[in-house]
């Protein structure tokens, strides 16, 4: 049983609980016996995670695709080698589709890395788990928070501690049990189906090492991606309402036929070829996401890059600074709003921007305004490189959306206009 802690820094005795075991989650429990190690404290940390990583006996609805700066990020802030050897394709920059018109948006830095993410977190996971942390393979079932402890009953055992943080993701179940005992109400989502294609050596060596997006005038889907990865495409669509239905569309369309001629013709496939998942992530912040004695961290919190890009390094990025908060403030909701809240601004300022930046890009896609826009792109380096930032999430949409309004930027892309059909 715990020893119980004032809503001061954790101390030496005390017992932080994490309930879920992906990115987010881990890079908190790390983090937290890193700093704890280096203040001299000795903590205990248990991780609750339902699923399981290895075996590969869970599908993660993530396209999986990690880029810079994660690896710096877990080798200084988590002393974590990052898993190259999990890569199936580098990703040498975008190539982005509208209604009419294409342009190729080239990687300007270091490549991003296209893995499968349930061995990304298989290895996250056991990494915490061979420094000493404790894993609990089961499922969170209900909660309790005291003023002196909170309580996690899982289907294994109950587990007491000083400390709980949230990194379920979007997990409906989980949320449930915040939103009965806290303010908690968790982000807004959009929808997002995934599937994967295997479609042959000669078209994978044709379609090289670019992730296809689209920004299609179909009214349900925001945005598609088709994503190289080694021996097969990783497809995914998302939006408010998408579904099966949606994605076979999409599958159908002249965007994907424009990539993949033979799709629609191909009679045999992989055995595990166009199965469907179904996820969801999150478009804007959590309410209540933290209190006394708990925190969210990740897609709980909805603190990631608006509309699209950068969903684990934003989860590695508030796992860390929970820690931090947990360990040099404290665990009140004052001091997760002092130090947590105001440590996450560099993402939480960037989300309105994100938002005028989607509502911007569907109207402009349902009227099929965004043709001179790439159209204008291929003269304009400077225009390819807004293009690059919005499409992978590399840069804040704030940056965005200042490279997009420049003077020269939009008379080249008016200039296009008298070109539409």
């Amino acid at each position: 049983m715990t020893m119980t802690q004032s809503l001061g820094p954790l101390a030496d005795g005390g017992h932080a609980i994490i309930m879920g075991g992906g990115p987010a989650g881990v890079a908190c429990a790390l983090a937290l016996q890193r700093l704890a190690a280096q203040m001299s404290r000795q903590l205990l940390i248990t991780v609750v995670e339902g699923k399981q990583f290895t075996g590969e006996r869970h599908y993660n609805q993530c396209a999986g695709v990690l880029s810079p700066p994660l690896p710096t990020l877990l080798q200084n802030d988590l002393d974590v080698p990052f898993p190259y050897y999990l890569s199936r394709d580098s990703i040498q920059g975008y190539v982005l589709y509208t209604g009419r018109e294409r342009v190729a948006l080239p990687e300007q830095g270091e490549p991003s890395i296209a893995l499968r993410r349930i061995q990304f977190d298989a290895y996250m996971l056991e990494t915490a788990r061979s420094r000493g942390i404790e894993i609990i393979s089961a499922r969170a079932v209900d909660l309790e928070l005291h003023a002196d402890q909170v309580i996690v009953y899982t289907e294994n055992k109950p587990v007491q501690g000083d400390v709980v943080v949230g990194a379920f993701g979007l997990d409906e179940g989980s949320a449930g049990m915040f939103r009965r005992r806290t303010t908690y109400r968790p982000p807004l989502a959009l929808d997002s189906v995934v599937t994967k294609y295997h479609p042959g050596d000669a078209t994978m060596a044709a379609f090289g090492h670019y992730i296809h997006a689209f920004l299609p005038a179909h009214p349900s889907i925001e945005f598609g991606a088709v994503t190289p990865k080694a021996n097969h495409l990783t497809i995914n669509i998302a939006g408010q309402r998408v579904d099966v239905p949606t994605m076979k569309a999409f599958l159908q369309s002249d965007y994907v036929n424009t990539v993949l001629p033979n799709m629609s013709k191909v009679g045999h496939y992989d055995q595990h070829d166009l199965r469907f998942f179904k996820g969801r992530f999150p478009r804007s912040l959590a309410r209540g996401y933290y209190g006394d004695r708990y925190v969210m961290v990740g897609d709980s919190s909805g603190i990631v890059r608006a509309f699209k890009g950068k969903g684990v390094t934003s989860s590695v990025l508030t796992g860390i600074r929970a820690a931090h908060t947990i360990l040099e403030a404290g665990i009140s909701r004052q001091a997760f709003d002092d130090h947590y809240r105001k440590a996450n601004l560099d993402i939480i300022r960037d989300l309105p921007y994100g938002r005028v930046m989607r509502r911007l890009t569907i109207l402009c896609s349902r009227y099929r305004l965004l043709d001179p826009v790439l159209r204008a792109a291929h003269d304009r380096p400077e225009l390819q490189q807004g293009l690059f930032g919005a499409v992978s999430g590399h840069d804040p949409y704030r940056q965005v959306m200042g490279q997009m309004i420049r003077p020269g930027i939009l008379a080249a892309i008016l200039k296009e206009m008298p070109h539409r059909k």
